[in-house]
């Protein structure tokens, strides 16, 4: 039993990563066998578009094109149960997790109506968002609904609605005074985060431990 972390965001030991290793030492408290993958320590770059992976005379379900990801990619394939972790910039995804779905998410598709995936078992996930937006700001821009889409792609190719853990209001500085921060007022976030990190954690460690529960059926 495996559980593979894909770790969308630049900062290998931010609050992303933080959640991610929490979820796999569930995962591992379980019995599974686990690996964080930190995205941008790879070179690779998002579909081209090039429906190798739809040709009739190919084998369904991999992407063509051959880079630091093609292992990764092949990896995440055998897995039982994967998460997915970003930041949130901009209201989306990392660009960096946005090109690592395209690459594992389009080829599992084959324009078939009656074929909606080819992964060949139903595959636990889950995405974990950390973001600077505090819970009431991401209400009030929709955020849950503009990242639904990765999340029903999932529930689609995966063959199971993926669970979700928001991590809000996230301290991005140690020290805020070394930047252009006036926005935001440190003492409160870092009072924000000590109280709600601790939880978020918590969340995280069982998060891991309920996709190895359904992983086992």
């Amino acid at each position: 039993m495996k559980l593979i972390a894909i770790n969308g965001s630049p900062r290998r030991n931010g609050n992303t990563s933080t959640l991610l290793h929490k979820a796999l030492e569930g995962a591992a408290a379980a019995g599974a066998e686990t690996e964080c993958i930190d995205l941008y320590t790879l070179n690779y770059k998002g579909c081209i578009s090039c429906f190798s992976c739809k040709r009739k005379d190919k084998e369904h379900g991999h992407c063509a094109i051959k880079d630091d990801l093609t292992p990764i990619l092949e990896k995440v394939r055998e897995a039982d149960a994967v998460i997915f972790g970003s930041p949130i910039y901009f209201m989306n995804l990392t660009s960096g997790l946005q090109a690592f779905l395209e690459r594992f998410f389009f080829p599992l598709t084959i324009y078939s109506r009656e074929i909606p995936t080819v992964l060949g078992k139903k595959m636990p996930s889950a995405f974990v968002y950390t973001m600077n937006a505090t819970e009431q700001q991401g209400e009030e821009y929709h955020l849950k609904n503009s990242l639904l889409f990765y999340e029903m792609a999932a529930s689609t190719l995966l063959g199971m609605m993926p669970r979700r853990l928001f991590a809000y209001n996230t301290v991005q500085f140690n020290d805020y005074s070394k930047y252009e921060s006036s926005m935001f007022n440190e003492a409160e976030k870092k009072a924000y985060r000590q109280e709600h990190w601790p939880k978020e954690l918590q969340q995280a460690y069982e998060l891991g431990q309920a996709l190895i529960k359904e992983a086992k059926g």
